[in-house]
């Protein structure tokens, strides 16, 4: 990542229904940032995380990926993100092999087949690569999802609860990737209801950008 990089919000609000979630939301997070969005289940974490990446639209605001509007460079900030939703994201009918395969083609990742087998040993799915994902636990499937962090060349990773359904040792491995992610220049904006282990975290609380009743 030879580049700087910085995603900023400026007065975002979104509005749910009736309901203004949060508004007034400006943030700059640069090269470096390991960021938790924080906030009590419905205040808006997950809505908030998608604005940044362009599948909801706010209700005020502008989302700036490098100075630009997203919605100006779509084709080239899609290139630079990887986004983990709550859904796996990943196709049922191709087997775990075949989805890294598949993620590596469309994100121009150049790693060969012997680190596509790293990763799977990583997540732990050697010996299931060859079944369709369909056919896999929701868990297996969520290992497949993550597995793509090992091969993203994207410098904005922005992630809806990565930890759901792992374990003390799998969230200290994610944590470490996630430091080295931003140690290389990169930027991690995640949302989670567990305790992060690291010194480089800032945390971001969306009640301070709630409308007071």
């Amino acid at each position: 990542m030879p580049m700087s990089y910085q995603l900023k919000t400026e007065k975002l609000a979104c509005q749910r229904g009736e309901n203004v979630l949060f508004t007034d939301f400006s943030c700059v997070w640069n090269s470096g940032d390991f960021v938790q969005i924080e906030g009590h289940n419905g205040i808006g974490k997950t809505s908030l995380l998608r604005i940044l990446v362009g599948l909801a639209q706010q209700r005020e605001g502008e989302v700036y990926w490098n100075g630009s509007p997203i919605q100006a460079q779509r084709e080239t900030f899609q290139y630079d993100l990887l986004y983990l939703g709550h859904h796996s994201g990943i196709k049922p009918e191709l087997t775990a092999w075949e989805n890294l395969k598949f993620y590596q083609q469309m994100s121009a990742c150049e790693q060969g087949e012997e680190t596509l087998y790293q990763v799977l040993e990583t997540v732990g799915l050697v010996g299931r690569e060859d079944i369709p994902a369909a056919q896999l636990s929701a868990g297996q499937q969520r290992r497949i999802a993550l597995a793509r962090l090992w091969l993203s060349t994207a410098p904005l990773w922005i992630l809806d609860e990565p930890f759901t359904a792992i374990d003390k040792h799998g969230v200290q491995v994610l944590t470490g990737l996630f430091e080295q992610q931003v140690r290389q220049g990169g930027i991690v904006i995640f949302t989670s209801h567990q305790d992060v282990p690291s010194q480089l975290l800032k945390k971001v609380r969306l009640e301070n950008y709630k409308i007071l009743d």
